[in-house]
C-alpha cells in the first residue's frame, strides 16, 4: 500500500488511523489492561515497602555527550532548520500536501519530541532556537512571580492542542508559519523581561520536553552530572510549583480527546465536525481528566490522614500515562506519515514520485505497541505514585492513600483502551 503527497490535512491532525483493522479482541484487551494495573498495585504494595527510586543515583556518561561544543553545534543547526521551515511555510507551495512546514511542525517536531525527550532527556531545552535567539537580546531579567509556575506552559500547550485537533485550516502552510512566528515573538518578549528562566516555565514545548524527559534513562544528578539512571527516578523529585498538574492533565486529556474523535460514537454526535462542538469536546475531555485526578488526590489525602495538598506532589506521576497515550496514539503515525518531511525535502518538486511506504509496520506490531504502551504507562505511573507516597507517609497510610489513585489509574487505563479500540 502506498500514499501520495496529496494526503489530506486531517492526517496531520490525527495519528489514529487504521485502528479498525487491528487484530485485537477489544473487550478482553480492556478488561485485561485494567486487571493488569490493579494486580501490579497489589504486587507493588507487597514487595515495595520503602522508597526505592533515587533521583540522584546513576552511572556517569562520557563528558563529550555534555560538551559545550556539541550543545553549541546542535543549537546552531536547529536554529537554521527552524528558520528554513518558517521560510518554506511562507514562500513554499500553498498546498498542505506539497509544503514541508506543516509536516515538520505536526509530525517531526510535535510527535517526534516525545521519543526524543523520553530517550535522550530534555533535548528541547538544549537546542531550543528561542533560547539561541534570546542570547542576542540585551541581558535584562526580573524574577518570575512565584504564583506563575507552569501556568503559561499549560496555556500554550492547551492552545497548541486546540490548533492541532480543532482549528479550521490548521494545516495551511501560511497559518503554520504565522503560528511559529507569533509563538516565537511572544515568548522572546517575555524572556526579554524575565530572562532565560522564562523558557523553563513559560515555553510550552520546552516544558513538555522537560517533563517527558523525567522518564528518560539519561538525567542529571543534583550535582549537575549527566548519568544513566532508572527511567522512573526523575518522577520523584519534589516539585509543587503551580500549574504542573494542569500541564499533565492537558496532555492526557488532549490525547484522550484525539482518540474520542475517531470513535463512531463521537462521529454520530450532531455537528461533531464543527469548531464549537470540537472545542467543547476537547475542553470536556481535559476537564474530566483534571477532575478525576484532583478527586483521587483529595480522597487520597483524607484516607491517608493528611490535610496536605497532594496535587502538585503527585503530578509528575501522571507523566508515564501521558507518554503511554502518546506512544499508543502516534507510534504508527510517526513512523509512517513521518516519512513525508524527508520525502518532501529530498524531492521538493515531486519529480521522482516518491511515496510513503505503509508496509513498514504490520498491524500486529501496531496493536502490540499500542496496547502495551497504555497498560505499561499506567503500571509505571502506579509504581511511581507508590514510591512517592512512601516518601510522604508511613507505609500503612501510604497503602491506604494509594487506593483512590489506583482506582483512577484503572479507569484511565480502561478508557484509554476503549478509545483506542472503538474506531
Amino acid at each position: 500500500m502506498t500514499g501520495s503527497f496529496g494526503t489530506t490535512a486531517d492526517v496531520l491532525a490525527h495519528g489514529l488511523g487504521g485502528r479498525t483493522d487491528l487484530p485485537l479482541n477489544g473487550p478482553a484487551a480492556i478488561v485485561g489492561g485494567g486487571i493488569a494495573v490493579a494486580v501490579s498495585f497489589v504486587a507493588v504494595t507487597k514487595l515495595w515497602s520503602k522508597p526505592w527510586l533515587d533521583p540522584d543515583a546513576g552511572r556517569g556518561i562520557p563528558a563529550f555527550a555534555d560538551s559545550a561544543r556539541l550543545r553549541a553545534a546542535l543549537r546552531a543547526l536547529v536554529l537554521v532548520l527552524a528558520l528554513f521551515v518558517v521560510a518554506v511555510a511562507f514562500l513554499g507551495p500553498a498546498g498542505t500536501g506539497a509544503n514541508l512546514a506543516p509536516w515538520v511542525l505536526y509530525v517531526t517536531f510535535w510527535v517526534g519530541l516525545v521519543p526524543a525527550s523520553a530517550l535522550l532527556g530534555p533535548v528541547w531545552r538544549v537546542v531550543n532556537p528561542l533560547r539561541t535567539l534570546h542570547r542576542l537580546l540585551p541581558a535584562r531579567e526580573r524574577p518570575l512571580p512565584t504564583w506563575l509556575g507552569y501556568w503559561p506552559a499549560a496555556g500554550w500547550l492547551l492552545a497548541f492542542v486546540w490548533l492541532e485537533l480543532v482549528a479550521p485550516a490548521r494545516s495551511d502552510p501560511r497559518l503554520v508559519g504565522a503560528v511559529i512566528v507569533g509563538y516565537a515573538a511572544v515568548n522572546l518578549a517575555a524572556a526579554a523581561v524575565y530572562g532565560p528562566a522564562w523558557f523553563a516555565r513559560g515555553d510550552g514545548f520546552e516544558v513538555y520536553s522537560t517533563l517527558i524527559a523525567r522518564l528518560s534513562p539519561i538525567g542529571r544528578r543534583a550535582d549537575g552530572a549527566l548519568v544513566l539512571r532508572n527511567p522512573l527516578a526523575g518522577l520523584v523529585r519534589a516539585d509543587t510549583e503551580p500549574g504542573l498538574a494542569a500541564v499533565a492533565c492537558v496532555l492526557v486529556g488532549a490525547t484522550a480527546f484525539d482518540g474520542l474523535t475517531r470513535t463512531t460514537c463521537w462521529q454520530a454526535v450532531p455537528g461533531s465536525g464543527s469548531t464549537l462542538v470540537a472545542t467543547t469536546g476537547l475542553a470536556g475531555s481535559i476537564a474530566l481528566v483534571s477532575a478525576l485526578y484532583a478527586g483521587a488526590m483529595t480522597i487520597s489525602a483524607r484516607v491517608s490522614g493528611t490535610g496536605a495538598a497532594l496535587t502538585g506532589l503527585f503530578a509528575p506521576t501522571l507523566l508515564p500515562i501521558a507518554l503511554g497515550y502518546a506512544v499508543a496514539h502516534y507510534f504508527s503515525f510517526f513512523l509512517l506519515e513521518g516519512q513525508m518531511p524527508f520525502l518532501l525535502a529530498a524531492d521538493p518538486f515531486g519529480a521522482t514520485g516518491a511515496r510513503v511506504d505503509y508496509r513498514l509496520l504490520a498491524p500486529e506490531v501496531v496493536a502490540t505497541v499500542q496496547i502495551n504502551a497504555i497498560v505499561l504507562g499506567h503500571i509505571a505511573s502506579t509504581a511511581a505514585a507508590h514510591d512517592q507516597a512512601l516518601r510522604l507517609f508511613p507505609p500503612r497510610r501510604a497503602r491506604r492513600g494509594q487506593v483512590p489513585v489506583v482506582i483512577a489509574m484503572v479507569l484511565l487505563t480502561c478508557t484509554g483502551l476503549l478509545l483506542l479500540l472503538s474506531g
